[in-house]
């Protein structure tokens, strides 16, 4: 389907996208058009520390129209220097129009020493999201106990966001879903082995919102090399294929979602 009439007539909407990685360059023009002919005509971009602000922001001035910041600092980037960090990106957020806090949460893939100052980060971050009005987008890796612990303690009725790149079982699912959370379902969800098409049958679509993480988690046919936004494609074919919906009902109900989620 790729670049057909028919792809270039959906709406899909990227909800996590790291494409600013290629701003200043002609990779980016590429990777944008190929969105366009894919039907993907809104992307998020979360940024991941302070270096990548400018990334972020001068990708959503080039292309004002399709792409949309959102401002955080990631879970890995929380170092020793992190109330620094924050202090410089709470700044970033009073200067850019941006529609969500992230990506923040918790990772303890790569190091469980930072624990601690990752759920201080976190919590720091969700506060600012509620006195903005803002979703956060939750990164969140071998760690769903732990992010649900500080979400339950930040909990009210100003707390909402995703759950990005959601790879948790139903329990989880629900839970999240109870905590005013969608479900930010990407690359992984067409991986055999992975479950995720097994959960969402038991998902109501209204709670599901696509992304692709790229350039990570590229879908099938493109596993395992560099994932980019125009692929979101597959990843919304594989959901209709999940849903037994149609393509077209897929992408207006996923991006009307977003919609919701982030006021645009």
């Amino acid at each position: 389907m790729d670049g057909n009439n028919e792809a270039k007539q959906l709406i899909l909407t990227d909800t996590h996208t790291h494409i600013y990685y290629h701003q200043g360059t002609e990779v980016l023009a590429q990777q944008m058009q190929r969105c366009l002919a894919n039907g993907v005509s809104r992307l998020f971009l979360p940024n991941v520390e302070v270096e990548s602000i400018p990334q972020v922001i001068n990708t959503t001035k080039e292309y004002p129209e399709n792409c949309f910041a959102m401002l955080g600092l990631h879970p890995c980037s929380v170092k020793e220097n992190y109330l620094d960090e924050l202090a410089t990106i709470r700044e970033a957020i009073k200067e850019h129009k941006i529609y969500a806090i992230g990506e923040i949460g918790i990772d303890l893939y790569w190091d469980k020493s930072t624990l601690a100052i990752q759920q201080d980060a976190f919590g720091q971050q969700i506060e600012w999201a509620k006195e903005l009005g803002l979703p956060i987008s939750i990164h969140c890796r071998e760690a769903f106990d732990e992010v649900f612990e500080v979400l339950d303690s930040h909990n009210d009725e100003r707390l909402f966001g995703v759950f990005h790149c959601f790879t948790g079982d139903l329990q989880q699912a629900n839970r999240a879903i109870e905590l005013g959370f969608k479900l930010g379902i990407g690359g992984v969800v067409t991986f055999k082995k992975a479950g995720l098409d097994q959960v969402l049958k038991n998902v109501a679509l209204e709670h599901i919102i696509l992304e692709t993480d790229a350039p990570y988690l590229a879908p099938v046919p493109y596993r395992g090399k560099e994932n980019e936004s125009s692929y979101l494609l597959h990843v919304a074919e594989k959901v209709a294929d999940i849903y037994e919906r149609p393509l077209a009902e897929i992408a207006e109900i996923t991006t009307q979602n977003s919609k919701d989620l982030f006021s645009i």
